[in-house]
């Protein structure tokens, strides 16, 4: 944070950040280590394609709905929620493993690799749940000034998590196996859901707005939300462009990290390259990102295009280690610029549904990418990158080695990327959103313990009480308040109020 002192808010931020970072942890860990199992075990690229496109698939689906659910529901319950269903989830898939001889689960054209599969998948998607929620408790907690501030810390210990992960994930399907790992992640997961049982959040309220019924997947509702600030749309498409290689990455980084190391190292490698979200994360908490974060996004996704062009023209390790940690240092501030801007601009009563649209939409981009590249890198491009007229054709430009074919696609998907990052700065969008952004800024950034226990983006002070802390009473639908309480969206243009 910008100050040594902390608000009870803040604090009580820290102890949520924690906890949810070791959900993230364990579902990490059990999917990296799902990806190098079914690599190592069939050495398919299409595989891990279309496992890694079905993760995004499954968050771009369900993001709207747990956005919807993150609104209507006190934040702490949610994550609960979310604990337990990836809890019952990943003991399903050992019980799986348990009882189908793991041949029967490797065999791609049966239907228990699929079942298996999607099992994990679910319980490691549902996690996005959480992370919906975390993000709507930096408003609630943490004073706007501040923001971007916690939303660095989010990334570091997110990179934390992933270090961990690749490391473990690796060791473990190298050393002990997918059984082992399996239970490995049971038990990390009863140890959150255990911890999270201890938690308690005073400032936790459920707001709505008068005419806010919906209860499943309120697309009209976060369409409403969206749309009712100014380029605010955009900015979610400028968001997308970094998923656009995002998709790449995840059909192809796996496979040409394990075609340069063997399983235990790739991990160690990637571990420690990793330890760039680290980096980046402490940068953002420390410094902020400016007074224009949609720009200071746009040049981050332009960066990041460049290192994916880049880190692999050459089949160097060391220069793959290299570009891998610095876009790891770059994620942090692309997805806390995309935060900072929703969290003051969008009421609070909604934006659960923002976060969930705003993922979906962001999801999306990366599974169309993967299931193209993965058919397409498996039988067209490596083969004839690996065929003598395919190496000599690309030697000139990407050096020689197995891997060349992967290497291709990199440098295409950075090119696009910059071009696109680059023409959205020129738009009438990107004036907008940074228009709304200083329009939405509190009058006085100044926060105490007093005003931040009372901060919910509401013309009615009365919404504050509408529903009691968690354990502190009964459920929100008992609550005739909940629903009488009106956000700032409407007399502020969606303006979300800060501390005063």
């Amino acid at each position: 944070m910008t100050s040594m002192t902390r608000t009870q808010g803040e604090r009580t931020f820290l102890h949520v950040l924690i906890n949810t970072a070791l959900a993230n942890l364990t579902t990490s860990f059990l999917w990296f280590a799902l990806t190098f199992w079914v690599y190592l075990e069939t050495r398919s690229v299409l595989a891990t394609g279309i496992i890694g496109g079905a993760y995004m698939l499954f968050v771009a689906f369900g993001s709207m709905l747990f956005g919807t659910i993150v609104d209507h529901n006190r934040k702490l319950r949610v994550m609960l929620l979310s604990g337990t269903v990836t809890l019952v989830a990943f003991s399903a898939a050992g019980v799986m493993y348990l009882l189908l001889p793991e041949p029967m689960l490797l065999d791609l054209g049966a239907p228990w690799f699929w079942v298996f599969a999607v099992i994990v998948l679910g319980g490691a998607v549902v996690e996005q749940m959480r992370n919906i929620a975390l993000s709507t408790t930096v408003t609630m907690l943490v004073p706007d000034e501040r923001h971007a501030n916690a939303n660095g810390l989010v990334g570091t210990v997110q990179g934390l998590a992933f270090i961990v992960t690749s490391v473990l994930s690796g060791l473990a399907i190298g050393q002990l196996g997918m059984g082992w790992t399996i239970a490995i992640a049971v038990a990390l997961t009863g140890v959150s859901l255990a911890h999270l049982m201890t938690l308690r959040i005073p400032q936790d309220v459920v707001e709505l707005d008068a005419d806010d019924t919906a209860r499943g997947v309120d697309l009209r509702g976060s369409l409403r939300a969206v749309l009712a600030i100014g380029g605010l749309f955009a900015l979610i498409l400028f968001s997308t462009f970094n998923n656009l290689i995002g998709g790449l990455y995840m059909a192809l980084m796996d496979p040409y990290g394990l075609e340069l190391f063997t399983v235990e190292m790739w991990g160690i490698v990637f571990g420690v390259a990793s330890t760039g979200f680290i980096v980046g994360g402490l940068a953002i908490a420390r410094f902020g990102l400016g007074k224009r974060p949609i720009r200071t996004l746009l040049i981050v996704v332009m960066v990041m295009g460049a290192l994916g062009a880049l880190f692999t023209v050459r089949e160097w390790w060391w220069l793959y280690a290299a570009g891998i940690w610095l876009y790891m240092c770059l994620i942090p501030a692309a997805e806390a610029a995309e935060q900072t801007i929703i969290q003051r601009v969008v009421p609070l009563s909604r934006q659960g549904r923002v976060f969930g649209f705003a993922m979906a939409f962001e999801s999306a981009a990366a599974p169309i990418t993967a299931f193209l590249i993965a058919p397409l890198a498996e039988f067209w491009i490596l083969p004839w990158a690996r065929s003598s007229e395919g190496s000599a054709a690309l030697e000139p430009l990407l050096g020689t080695g197995v891997a060349r074919g992967i290497a291709l696609v990199f440098l295409i998907g950075g090119v696009v990327m910059i071009a696109a990052a680059a023409l959205a700065m020129l738009t009438k969008s990107y004036r907008q959103i940074s228009a709304s952004y200083d329009a939405a800024a509190p009058l006085d950034a100044a926060g105490s313990d007093d005003a931040l226990a009372a901060v919910v983006p509401t013309a009615d002070p009365r919404a504050v009480d509408a529903v009691p802390a968690e354990g502190a009473g009964p459920d929100a639908s008992a609550q005739p308040g909940a629903d009488q309480s009106r956000s700032r969206s409407s007399s502020e243009g969606g303006r979300a109020a800060g501390p005063r």
